[in-house]
């Protein structure tokens, strides 16, 4: 049963995939692939993926006495850690966590369209990246507060998660967060590059 649910999953990650429209351009380019079963329930991914408003959760993945891990951490300050499974599946399907190794999930509090609340952000700040020209190997990761608020490390940015990333004290031309592809049901994420 399980397998079957994860089928249905993956088809309508699928169908999201062959969508077309206006949409498509406020997605970024970066690469990002991420599918996770959640069904034991990390609380702290859980509370992410449970349609709360406003509640986010930054995923990295390290490495911790050798054993590969996931690291979990919301906006309200909790964290967690899952060991990797060393499947065959898993090995097949590595995760690429955005442009340096994160990405933001949650459900966006500003949104009243069903289904539409969901969303992927890359960890690093766009603007700092352009600035710098360095898609290589960058470091300018946003912290998040408890506001729902991303700031960057380095140049003092702030967007506004609950409200598409928006950029809230940039200048002419800064952008917002890159947001990727993300579909969730509450027990399986999937986020993309489209």
């Amino acid at each position: 049963m399980r397998h079957y649910k994860t089928i249905l999953f993956l088809l309508a990650t699928v169908m999201l995939l062959s969508g077309c429209g206006k949409a498509e351009s406020e997605y970024s380019t970066w690469a990002c692939r991420f599918a996770y079963d959640n069904p034991n329930g990390d609380h702290v991914l859980a509370s992410a993926l449970g349609g709360t408003p406003g509640v986010f959760c930054l995923i990295t993945e390290t490495t911790q006495r050798g054993q590969k891990c996931l690291f979990f951490e919301s906006n309200l300050g909790i964290k967690s850690d899952k060991p990797i499974p060393e499947t065959a599946e898993e090995v097949q399907a590595k995760f690429i966590l955005g442009l340096n190794n994160g990405i933001i999930v949650g459900f966006q509090a500003l949104v009243t369209e069903p289904n539409r609340g969901f969303v992927a952000y890359d960890v690093q700040c766009p603007n700092c990246v352009r600035r710098e020209n360095n898609t290589i190997n960058p470091n300018y990761r946003v912290t998040m507060d408890s506001k729902a608020i991303a700031t960057c490390s380095k140049c003092g940015k702030t967007y506004d998660m609950n409200n598409g990333g928006i950029i809230t004290n940039g200048a002419e031309g800064d952008t917002g967060l890159a947001k990727y592809v993300a579909v969730t049901d509450g027990q399986h994420i999937s986020v993309f590059t489209r």
